[in-house]
């Protein structure tokens, strides 16, 4: 058996056409691991699929056993008339490449005559010919065993068979054919039936001869081991599902300073004494001052002074005729009001009283207008609200960066609020707490009722630019006055901050009722950001990106933009779940950007990232040019934009401006959703494919729609240049991709010669992508890309808690999950998971282990290990420890592990 399973795992490493028809498979009473791991494997690779269990499923169709054995599913699968192999048959059909005919490998009783008896034929033959359907069909069977498992393992034994199984009297119509009972008592006897023992179930099967076999019904050694694994993997994926809820509860940008403020529920007594008569007339008469004195000596918790006072003074203080003094002191009094009066803590009164008075005293359009012009106005830019004093006077530019401090510090409490009460986090939350966190201010001001269920709503989407240029306008003031410098890098902090606590919010307040809500609108959003911030420096970026306090929001973002970095230096990645091995398999881009030609500095932005022109000596202007900028954006009924339309007519002039023109994606679709790509292949426009592989960034190759990606079309088509081209582009990993049929593009070709020749483009394509670099020749952009993997990696990190499954102990959960993943493959672990972030948890332990292996030691390079730039160092220090971590797992396994305690589960 042991060499036929290494013989097997040859033929593993071979694509093989996947099989027609339905080959559902179950496997007992083999105990050696690692030949149920090849037999798996080779039922998977030849298009079946197995079912796990300890108990017969009717929705298999074979049945594999080494030879006939006392067990509750070998005996069901008789009686239903299934095929009972031997293992023998999975592996000589994965030698021929598909299923053989089954009779040859059917289990067979040995006689000391010189035929066998195979005890399953005669119940097989008569189901499949239709005379019945289960060899119990017929039966009405009152069953009567005492003790419930062996109860329950009888009734499906009995139903597996098609009998009809009761367990107390049945109505008169149903009348009883057979009494079955262990023990066999008078009163059993009773019944107006036949009286039988649990043994003629073999007797009806098999015959009287064959009822000396040790058939004695009960459940042997390898069944209770197989149902052990099977209850244990469905604990392991409750472990990780509770896991990832103490994670997402865990308190999140938690800020202390607002655990001492008062409660407005129990106001002081002097609040009761403060008159606030007249304040009004005070600010009629121009007494800003002494109305902002009268206001501050009567401030108390639970009182509130009038809003349209507070409205007066802020558009006093906004215009620009208010002393410095004065601004001072009304600053200083915001602050106290919040302090003595939180909104977080207080009812829906006190958050419209503070909605009422920070808006446009003009327009009164509500909160986000009044931010959004308070941004603009500290970024130097034309107001997008109401008219403020210009040009801009140092003394109101401080007050209106103030402003904006405190309206942060009001959205700091709201969300310290919800993290430490738990409002959205607990299973029961009390009816007035709901109604005060969905009237919250960050709510009101950053979402329409209508928008609620999106992260990307249109005040996050102004944030987010005014975010971005920021950014942009703090890179170019770097030659102008350090003063000007420091009050940009200051604007942008604040608002880093103000997204994250923003985002952070919407996370916490969604989460509860849809985690995959908020996943979804975490990656839309940070789609969005790598689009918008596309002509920022990478460098920029990183450093953007790294003052992130959210450590949900910078892994998201991290990814979007790391991806979109690579994609424009021809690294195309997929779109995938994000997870530890996705991480790991990062890390040979920084090779392609250590070798870039494109600069990464403040005067080139990830536009210019591959964006040299790749057409030599085309005219770029005249009418043509003329012609082709005007019809660039439109699209026929199909979807299909110029660039397609060029690419099915092979005019590779065309092509050729249209990707020298800035901004192009080079992998828009049409509304079918074919590329540019699809349609080259298709038409069999060979110079047009070449055009396209040599544009940076590179289009996606590997992209499929209804299961035909590039490669395939062109090899539906003939189009053997063009495959070749793009097995020398992308190498040999396409070749493994398969269709909805699961055919590989290699089964499309029936000619050997064809075939060798498409293989050896693959080799050329594989040695020029595992070329390695000698030295690197664009450090800036390696550091951009090391400064991003890095956050991406510790934000992943600390997001998914994976230092919880580094922790020593036998009986730790990460110490019994390597315990099993020794014992068992990944897929039988996870066979019966339902929740797939479990399963990218145990993905993630996988991936640790097979890094304290040196799995991934060869993904980077020597020049990238030796590289000096400090991200880059940072980034190799950070795998070392990752490396360490994976070490110990395996260390505490061998010191611990045992095949006993594998399964224990503390």
């Amino acid at each position: 058996m042991l060499s036929s399973v290494r013989s097997l795992s040859l033929y593993l490493s071979f694509p093989i056409r996947m099989a027609e028809g339905s080959y559902v498979f179950q496997i007992s009473g083999i105990k050696k691991p690692e030949i149920k791991k090849c037999l798996i494997k080779g039922i998977r690779k030849l298009g079946g699929k197995y079912i796990g269990g300890s108990v017969y499923q009717h929705s298999s169709t074979h049945f594999i056993v080494p030879q006939v054995l006392p067990s509750e599913k070998f005996l069901a699968a008789c009686a239903a008339g299934k095929w009972v192999v031997t293992p023998n048959y999975v592996l000589d059909s994965v030698k021929n490449g598909s299923w053989l005919p089954e009779e040859l490998y059917e289990v067979a009783i040995s006689t000391s005559t010189t035929s066998a008896f195979y005890p399953v034929r005669q119940w097989r033959e008569r189901v499949a010919s239709g005379t019945l359907k289960g060899a119990f069909q017929g039966w009405r069977v009152l069953l009567m065993v005492q003790e419930p498992a062996r109860r329950a393992m009888f009734n499906r034994l009995l139903k597996a068979g098609r009998a009809k199984v009761f367990h107390y009297s049945p109505p008169s119509y149903a009348s009883i054919t057979h009494v079955m009972a262990k023990p066999i008592t008078e009163d059993i006897k009773s019944h107006d039936a036949p009286c039988y023992p649990v043994s003629h179930i073999v007797q009806h099967l098999f015959g009287k001869r064959y009822l000396d076999i040790n058939f004695n019904l009960s459940e042997d050694e390898t069944e209770n081991e197989e149902s052990s694994f099977v209850a244990t993997f469905s604990k392991f994926e409750k472990e990780l599902k509770d896991h990832m809820i103490r994670q997402n509860r865990h308190p999140r940008l938690l800020y202390c300073e607002f655990q001492g403020y008062n409660d407005p529920h129990r106001p002081q007594s002097e609040g009761t004494e403060a008159d606030f008569s007249q304040i009004a007339t005070m600010i009629e008469c121009g007494l800003f001052t002494e109305a902002l004195d009268s206001i501050k000596s009567g401030l108390f918790p639970g009182l509130l002074p009038p809003a349209q006072c507070l409205v007066s003074l802020l558009e006093y203080a906004q215009q620009g005729n208010a002393t410095t003094v004065f601004l001072r002191i009304f600053m200083q009094f915001l602050h106290r009001l919040v302090v003595t009066n939180p909104p977080w803590k207080a009812p829906k009164s006190v958050k419209k009283y503070f909605s009422k008075v920070f808006q446009c005293p003009c327009c009164k359009s509500g909160l986000w207008p009044f931010l959004e012009s308070t941004i603009c106005y500290c970024l130097l830019r034309d107001s997008t609200c109401h008219p403020l004093p210009g040009p801009a006077l140092p003394t109101l530019l401080h007050f209106h960066s103030d402003l904006l401090a405190f309206v942060l510090k009001l959205f700091k409490g709201e969300l310290h609020a919800i993290t430490t009460t738990g409002i959205y986090l607990q299973q029961q939350v009390c009816e007035n707490l709901q109604d005060s966190a969905r009237g919250s201010l960050i709510l009101g001001t950053f979402w329409t009722v209508w928008e609620r269920s999106t992260l990307l709503s249109v005040a996050v989407k102004q944030l987010t630019q005014l975010l971005v240029e920021a950014t942009s306008e703090d890179d170019s003031k770097k030659t102008e006055k350090q003063t000007e410098k420091q009050e940009l890098v200051y604007m942008t902090g604040i608002l880093v901050d103000l997204l994250s606590v923003v985002v952070e919010f919407w996370c916490q307040h969604n989460f509860k009722l849809n985690q995959a809500l908020v996943e979804k609108g975490l990656k839309d959003y940070a789609e969005h950001f790598a689009v918008i911030s596309h002509k920022l420096p990478p460098s920029l970026l990183a450093e953007l990106i790294a003052e992130v306090p959210s450590s949900r929001l910078k892994m998201a973002l991290a990814d979007s933009v790391f991806r979109s970095l690579c994609c424009k230096n021809g690294f195309t990645v997929g779109d995938d779940p994000l997870c530890l091995k996705k991480i790991m398999l990062y890390l040979p881009a920084l090779d392609i950007l250590s070798q870039s030609q494109t600069l990464c500095n403040t005067e080139a932005g990830l536009t210019d990232c591959g964006l040299e022109s790749t057409s030599d000596g085309v005219n770029d202007s005249g009418a043509e040019k003329g012609n082709i900028l005007k019809g660039l954006k439109r699209v026929n009924a199909a979807g299909e934009t110029l660039l397609h339309r060029a690419c099915k007519r092979n005019q590779v002039e065309t092509v050729l401006q249209i990707l020298a023109l800035p901004d192009t994606d080079v992998n828009v679709k049409d509304h079918a959703g074919w590329t540019p790509l699809h349609e080259a292949c298709n038409h069999g426009s060979t110079a047009c494919v070449q055009a396209l592989l040599r544009h940076r960034p590179a289009p996606i190759v590997n992209s499929q729609v209804g299961g035909i990606s590039p490669l395939y079309d062109a090899l539906l088509n003939g189009h053997m240049d063009i495959a070749k081209l793009l097995l020398e582009h992308e190498g040999s990993v396409i070749l493994q991709q398969k269709n909805h049929s699961g055919m590989t593009p290699l089964d499309l070709v029936l000619d050997s010669a064809q075939r060798e020749e498409l293989l050896d483009s693959a080799l050329t394509g594989d040695r020029a992508r595992k070329k390695k670099p000698t030295e690197v020749l664009n450090l800036p952009l390696l550091e951009a890309g090391s400064c991003l993997l890095l956050h991406l990696l510790t934000a992943y990190h600390q997001e998914k808690g994976l230092s919880m499954f580094t922790e020593a102990g036998a009986q730790s959960l990460g110490q019994r999950l390597v315990r099993a993943l020794k014992m068992h493959s990944f897929e039988t672990v996870t066979a019966a998971w339902m929740d797939q972030q479990a399963v990218r948890l145990l993905e993630d332990v996988m991936t640790l282990m097979e890094a304290g292996r040196g799995s991934y030691d060869g993904q980077v390079s020597q020049p990238i290990r030796e590289c000096e730039g400090e991200n880059t160092q940072f980034l190799m220090e950070r795998l070392g420890e990752l490396k360490s971590k994976g070490k110990e797992l395996d260390l505490h396994f061998k010191k611990s592990g045992t095949l006993k305690n594998c399964y224990c589960v503390a």
